[in-house]
């Protein structure tokens, strides 16, 4: 082992086999991602909506929030868990309690307060449980979590309502794409793809992009193979679970909503271990306020990480599951060992690059020897495995876009998210030194949003219902 290519060979292999993981599982999503599809068809809004918005500090935001949520849909209860807010939160939900009759608060305080997210949702299905009463037909009743900066697409309830989601019994939970913004009021039901100026070549208005970038390009692909292997994964922004479901998770596990940092990935597990079914749509979308700077979005990944890593301890539960397929569980399997292969890549691919230096030195004829004697070849590999599978994702981002970005915004969109997704590596290890050192304490992103949204709850005028044709919800990107 004292030669120098012995170690080339070994971390060459491996590196050789975790750009083929990597590589084969971008196909298998990008394959269905660019495939056409129908928009899914639209129901009628016969369910029981309650909104749930889990508020920490959100004073900034959340009055234009609740505004959104009451006017846009005026038959939906919305609940707004206040988690001991240090700031006017809570004295802006009392005030929007007061005005609209639709607005419940739900007041944590110390010691059980500020103990993650999913104990804030906690919180609420347990006031949503308590007013409703078990007389009511809780499979008919449905529980959607939104983010207190978030914006719903007016025709949201109309196309998860449809019969190929909650139109069907079988489904257990929906998740709906999420659009990344600086002002989530730009989005519009008449063109929900429509994107901020993209001509404005701003790094903070880049970072926005390529957030959203990630979330309709990888993310939303990774949902669409999802679909097809039944393993689709829950968001934190934009879920709609069914009472029942949350109820029959309660049944074995207390609560629907557990320690985990990434709960909302860990509430789809429990759902589909149960044996619930979780669903997927691009038709309709959740739009959410980007984060303008590196470091807070490197501290929310890194929980997202952790959150992952956490995750890892239902595996075996998932593949020994009699009830969640093999598909699933393969597909699963995949997603858990994500963290874990980029801490060994990171590891690998630099010390494979020291090794081929070294060896460049020392071989006879110097590197120009060591370059023409086959070396080069590392090169289109490096490209193909490492570059283009980033890359990629400008024009196809284009393409969902329905042509909204220009030809050379998606080319350089995708040369800066190559760069991205190098940088969220970094969130990895954040999240890997976090976990040695025992600390699992839930830390919220900091907002760093570019206006301020209206911090007084003023009431407006009732929204009539919204009539939804054939074809509402559809975007631009249905049409892959």
């Amino acid at each position: 082992m004292d030669d120098p290519r012995t170690w080339l060979a070994l971390l060459n292999t491996a590196a050789f086999l975790l750009c083929v993981a990597f590589l084969s599982y971008v196909g298998l999503i990008t394959r269905r991602f660019v495939q056409p599809r129908r928009a899914a068809r639209t129901g009628r809004v016969d369910h029981g909506i309650h909104f749930v918005v889990p508020c920490l500090d959100e004073e900034e935001v959340v009055a234009g929030t609740v505004q959104h949520l009451v006017t846009t849909f005026p038959g939906a209860t919305v609940w707004c868990v206040d988690d001991a807010s240090q700031d006017g939160t809570g004295e802006l939900l009392a005030q929007a309690a007061r005005v609209w009759p639709s607005v419940r608060v739900v007041s944590r305080r110390s010691p059980e307060a500020r103990q993650g997210k999913g104990a804030a949702l906690n919180a609420a299905w347990r006031a949503i449980d308590a007013e409703l009463g078990p007389e009511v037909d809780r499979s008919r009743v449905l529980v959607g979590v939104v983010d207190a900066d978030a914006r719903l697409d007016p025709a949201c309830l109309a196309v998860v309502c449809g019969p190929e989601l909650f139109g069907d019994p079988t489904v257990s939970a929906v998740q709906v794409q999420v659009r990344v913004v600086e002002d989530v009021d730009a989005l519009t039901s008449t063109c929900p793809l429509a994107l901020v100026d993209t001509a404005d070549p701003s790094g903070d208005r880049l970072l926005v992009q390529l957030q959203d970038l990630e979330f309709t390009g990888p993310i939303a692909a990774m949902q669409t193979l999802r679909r097809a292997t039944g393993s689709v994964g829950m968001g934190g922004n934009g879920q709609f679970t069914r009472l029942s479901t949350l109820d029959r998770i309660a049944v074995e596990h207390d609560v629907p909503w557990h320690g985990a940092l990434l709960e909302d990935f860990e509430l789809g597990l429990h759902v589909l271990l149960t044996g619930g079914r979780t669903e997927y749509t691009d038709d309709t979308f959740v739009a959410q306020t980007g984060l303008l700077a590196v470091r807070p979005l490197l501290r929310q990944r890194s929980r997202w990480a952790q959150g992952g890593i956490q995750c890892s301890r239902y595996w075996w539960r998932v593949v020994t599951s009699p009830v969640v397929p093999l598909t699933a569980a393969l597909e699963i399997t995949y997603y858990l060992a994500v963290p874990w292969s980029q801490l060994v890549g990171t590891l690998v691919f630099p010390a494979a690059i020291a090794v081929d230096l070294h060896y460049a030195a020392t071989t006879a004829g110097g590197a120009a020897g060591w370059w023409l004697s086959g070396a080069w070849g590392l090169l289109p590999l490096a490209l193909v495995f490492g570059v283009v599978p980033h890359v990629m994702w400008g024009p196809l981002y284009r393409h969902a876009s329905g042509g909204h970005v220009s030809r050379r915004r998606a080319l350089a969109l995708g040369l800066a998210n190559a760069a991205y997704a190098y940088l969220l590596q970094a969130a990895v290890w954040w999240a890997f030194w976090r976990v040695l050192r025992g600390r699992h304490d839930w830390k919220k992103t900091e907002r760093t949003t570019a206006r301020s949204a209206p911090r007084t709850a003023e009431p407006a005028p009732p929204a009539p219902p919204v009539r939804v044709p054939a074809t509402a919800g559809a975007t631009p990107g249905a049409q892959r």
